[in-house]
């Protein structure tokens, strides 16, 4: 399958250290970037620009862009990757649904934050916008200065509740052949044991990565389930995590903890979250 790789961009040092991440974890791999600016512009402000204004706006941000592709270009080793530009004057969410129907894009990889966002804030507006309005295409979120490292253990936590399908595991599956990865199944134990239905859930789990190096883990339940995560990332030595963004998942459980609505979910490795497939139960 052809890798079709979005990178949105607003051309701040956090952005490009996404572009970095992007390049080397591709690096071996026949791509297609395609580096996406959304000009930021209010729909109410529009009508009080000139034609004239948004234009010098626009090419302003294209010189900006075609550079950007240049350095990319510039920056990599790899004669099967092929970047293309795009400017969109839509908002970010609407911007990149569009590129990804039109383009069929099969992953976004975007920083933490822009200029615009707080120094606290793992998860700025921005990202956590996108993870609830992007339902077609995974996304591996880059935390900020990031430096990479080879995504040899992947973390997928899960309560066990709902059963996967083979299409919907497919982005974690595809992560884990780039570079030979153990997976790693994390349970927080919110119930003294499973029930008979979590059982059976793992086990179709097991079944389905049956070819694929993985092994079950089990935490104790913390109060703060963002602070649990990173806990197990240090202790098992993961490079990168993976989740279902589904009804009742950790990530929708994450995203409402009071702690993270005022200061932002700080995983500490790259995040990649798989939109649910209508197709599962």
């Amino acid at each position: 399958m052809e890798n079709k790789i979005l990178i949105p961009t607003d051309f701040s040092d956090n952005a490009w250290n996404a572009v970095v991440y992007a390049l080397k974890l591709f690096a071996d791999e026949p791509c297609t970037f395609y580096l996406l600016n959304a000009v930021n512009i209010k729909y109410t402000a529009f009508a009080n620009f000139s034609n004239k204004l948004l234009k010098t706006m626009c090419d302003a941000e294209m010189k900006t862009l075609v550079e950007l592709k240049q350095l990319a270009e510039s920056s990599d080793a790899n004669a099967n990757h092929e970047f293309k530009i795009i400017q969109s004057t839509e908002n970010l969410n609407s911007a990149i649904n569009m590129v990804v129907r039109d383009k069929a894009i099969n992953l976004i990889i975007m920083g933490t934050k822009g200029h615009t966002g707080t120094k606290e804030f793992f998860f700025g507006s921005n990202t956590v916008q996108l993870i609830n309005h992007i339902k077609d295409c995974p996304i591996l979120v880059i935390p900020e200065e990031f430096e990479f490292v080879k995504p040899t253990q992947i973390a997928f936590p899960t309560h066990f509740n709902r059963s996967y399908s083979k299409e919907e595991l497919m982005p974690l599956m595809r992560a884990t052949e780039l570079f030979n990865s153990k997976i790693r199944i994390v349970h927080i134990n919110e119930e003294e044991q499973l029930t008979t239905l979590q059982e059976e859930h793992m086990k179709e789990l097991d079944s389905i990565l049956l070819d694929y190096d993985h092994s079950f883990h089990w935490m104790p339940n913390y109060a703060n389930k963002s602070a649990e995560i990173n806990d197990f990332i240090q202790e098992l030595n993961i490079d990168m995590l993976a989740m279902i963004n589904y009804k009742h998942s950790f990530i929708e459980n994450i995203l409402r903890e009071p702690v993270v609505n005022k200061i932002g979910f700080h995983p500490i490795v790259p995040f990649l979250v798989i939109p649910k497939k209508h197709t599962a139960s």
